[in-house]
C-alpha cells in the first residue's frame, strides 16, 4: 500500500471567501491531493486546510497553495487574533500510513527549500524537523508576530533555515515541519469543570509543576466546561498516539475520576482520527476482555463502543476515519485486481499481456489457501460440538486471517512493482546525470520486483506452525478444504519462488541484501515441500 502524509497548511486568511476558495482550488486540483477539511476563523482571520496523498503529491498541492497565498494575501493589512508571520503560515506535515515521522521530516525539508526557492521568502523550520532546541516551538519562532519579524530576521539567531535572510513586506515568512498526528480528544465527566481540571493536571505531561509532572506521556489537557452538553470534560491532546493512545488515556481518567467519585460518560474524538488509533484501541480491549474479533469493522465499533465515541454526537467511521474518506475519493491502482470480478481477472490473466502475471496469481493462489485454512478454523470454532478446541483454534484464527488479507494486497503490489520497473526502463539517458537517475530508479524499482514476491513466499511459508496445530483439531468435515489450503500455499510459494529468481537474474548479487534474501528463497522452497507433506500426511489419516 502506498504512503500516506497528511498536510496541514495554515494560510493567514479567514474573511474573503475567495482568497480561502482559491487556495482550496489550488489544492484539490493537484493531481493525487485530496482536500478533507477547509477551516476558516472570522475572528483569526486564519484558515486551517487538511489534505492527503503520497508524499510528492502532498508537496506539489502545498506549493500550489503557497503561489496563491503570495499573489493573493498582504501581511501588510492582515490582522487577526491567532499569532502569524506570514501568508502561509505554518505547514506541517504528518505521517498517516506507510511513511515514518523521519521521512516527514526530510519532506519538509524538501518542501522548505522548494518554497523558499520558487518564491524567494524565508522560511524556518520547526518541531521534529529543526535541529536547534531554541528553534523547535512555533512561540519562539513567531515571537513578536509579523510585525516584528523585520527585526528579528537582524538577529543571527533568527537566520531563516532556507531562502533569503531579507524581510519580505507582502508574503511574510514560512514555518515548515514535521509532527505525528496530533489527536483532539474530550473525556465526558458527570462533575464540575474543576474535578474535570483536577484529574486533567493528574494526567497531563506538564503536571501542575515541574516537581510533580503528570503521568501520561506526549499529553496536554485542561478541565472545561460544556455548556451545550451540561457537563464537564477532560480535554486533551494526545500529541502522539502511539505513546499515550486513546484507550490508555481513557483508562487513567477513568481511575482518578473514579478516586474523586464522579462518573465518567463516554468521551469524543474532535476532528479527523487515523484508523491506527482505533484499532489499537480495539486491540487493548480485545485482550484485557479475551475477545476473539478479526473483522477490522467490528474492531472499529468495540473502541467506539468501549470509548463511548457517540456519546454526544453519533461517531460514523466513514466520516471520521481518515483512511475510510479517503477510500472513497481515492481512484487508485492499489486495489485495481482485488476489486475485479473472478471472471474479468481470469480473462486477463489469460490475455495477450504481460499482466497480471504468475506473481500476481501466486500472491492470489496464496490468499485463496490462507482463507481455505480460515474458513476450516472458523467451522470448528464456536461450535458447542467443538467447544473444547476453541481456546486451540484462537490461537491460529488470527494467522489465517491476517496472511489471506495481505496476500491479497500483493496480488495489485506485484503488478504495481513490475509497471514501475518498466516506467524505469523508459526513462531518458541524455546526461550523465540522467543516467545516473535511471540506474538509480531501475534499482530500486527492480528491487521492488523481488521483494513482493519473496513477501508472498515468506507469509506463506510463516502458516506451516498453524496448520500443523490446526490439522489433528479440525472440523473433519473441512478436511478436503484444508488439503486444497495446504496445496495453494506450496504453489503460492512455488510461484513466488520462481519470480524472485528470474528477476534476481537482473540484479547486483553481489549486493549481501539481495544474497542473502536470495539464499534464504531456497531454503524456503526446498521447506516448502517437506512441510506441505507432513501436514497433507496428517490430515490424511483423520477419520
Amino acid at each position: 500500500m502506498s504512503a500516506l502524509v497528511e498536510c496541514v497548511p495554515n494560510f493567514s486568511e479567514g474573511r474573503r471567501k475567495d482568497v480561502i476558495d482559491a487556495i482550496a482550488n489550488a489544492i484539490s486540483q493537484t493531481k493525487g491531493c485530496y482536500l478533507l477539511d477547509v477551516d476558516p476563523g472570522t475572528s483569526t482571520n486564519r484558515t486551517v486546510y487538511t489534505f492527503v496523498g503520497e508524499p510528492e503529491d502532498v508537496i506539489a498541492g502545498a506549493l500550489a497553495a503557497a503561489k496563491v497565498a503570495h499573489k493573493l494575501i498582504d501581511m501588510e493589512h492582515q490582522k487577526g487574533e491567532h499569532p502569524r508571520i506570514g501568508a502561509m503560515d505554518v505547514c506541517p506535515f504528518i505521517p498517516i500510513r506507510n511513511i515514518t515521522i523521519e521521512e516527514c521530516v526530510e519532506l519538509s525539508k524538501r518542501f522548505g527549500k522548494l518554497l523558499s526557492e520558487d518564491l524567494d521568502v524565508p522560511v524556518f523550520l520547526y518541531g521534529e524537523s529543526q535541529p536547534l532546541e531554541h528553534r523547535k516551538e512555533l512561540s519562539s519562532i513567531r515571537q513578536g508576530e509579523y510585525e516584528a519579524l523585520k527585526e528579528r530576521l537582524n538577529d543571527p539567531k533568527m537566520k531563516p533555515d532556507f531562502g533569503p535572510v531579507e524581510f519580505r513586506p507582502k508574503y511574510g515568512a514560512s514555518c515548515v515541519g514535521a509532527r505525528n498526528f496530533l489527536i483532539a480528544y474530550n473525556i465526558n465527566i458527570l462533575g464540575t469543570k474543576e474535578q474535570a481540571h483536577r484529574i486533567a493536571l493528574n494526567i497531563r505531561e506538564q503536571g501542575r509543576s515541574e516537581k510533580e509532572p503528570g503521568r501520561l506521556k506526549k499529553v496536554k489537557a485542561i478541565g472545561w466546561w460544556l455548556e451545550e452538553e451540561r457537563m464537564a470534560q477532560i480535554s486533551m491532546n494526545l500529541v502522539d498516539f502511539k505513546t499515550t493512545n486513546l484507550n490508555h488515556a481513557y483508562e487513567e481518567c477513568e481511575k482518578d475520576a473514579r478516586d474523586l467519585n464522579v462518573a465518567t460518560c463516554g468521551s469524543e474524538i474532535v476532528g479527523l482520527i487515523p484508523l491506527e488509533a482505533l484499532l489499537d484501541a480495539a486491540n487493548y480491549y480485545m485482550k484485557r476482555d479475551n475477545l476473539l474479533i478479526l473483522d477490522e469493522d467490528k474492531k472499529v465499533k468495540l473502541a467506539i463502543q468501549r470509548l463511548g465515541l457517540s456519546s454526544i454526537k453519533n461517531f460514523n467511521p466513514k466520516e471520521r476515519i481518515i483512511e475510510y474518506i479517503i477510500k472513497e475519493r481515492l481512484s487508485s491502482d492499489d486495489e485495481k485486481y482485488q476489486n475485479m470480478s473472478l471472471k474479468h481477472f481470469t480473462s486477463l490473466v489469460g490475455a495477450r499481456s504481460s499482466l497480471p502475471g504468475g506473481g500476481c496469481v501466486s500472491a492470489l493462489v496464496g490468499a485463496l489457501g490462507s482463507s481455505l485454512a480460515c474458513m476450516s478454523a472458523y467451522l470448528t470454532y464456536g461450535n458447542k460440538k467443538f467447544e473444547k478446541l476453541d481456546s486451540q483454534i484462537r490461537q491460529v484464527l488470527p494467522s489465517f486471517y491476517d496472511t489471506y488479507h495481505e496476500l491479497l494486497k500483493l496480488v495489485d503490489q506485484d503488478a504495481l512493482a513490475f509497471n514501475a520497473y518498466v516506467d524505469s526502463r523508459r526513462l531518458p539517458e541524455r546526461s550523465a546525470e540522467e543516467k545516473l537517475i535511471k540506474l538509480e530508479s531501475i534499482n530500486k524499482s527492480l528491487f521492488r520486483c523481488i521483494e513482493v514476491p519473496y513477501t508472498v513466499l515468506k507469509r506463506s511459508n510463516e502458516l506451516w506452525p498453524y496448520l500443523k496445530k490446526l490439522a489433528p483439531v479440525f472440523n473433519i468435515e473441512t478436511k478436503s478444504d484444508l488439503q486444497v489450503a495446504v496445496k495453494c500455499l506450496e504453489t503460492a510459494i512455488f510461484g513466488a519462488y520462481a519470480n524472485v529468481e528470474i528477476n534476481l537474474k537482473g540484479a547486483d548479487l553481489s549486493d549481501k541484501k539481495l544474497a542473502d534474501l536470495s539464499a534464504d528463497a531456497s531454503k524456503v522452497f526446498l521447506q516448502s515441500k517437506q512441510e506441505a507433506e507432513e501436514i497433507l500426511k496428517i490430515i490424511q489419516e483423520r477419520n
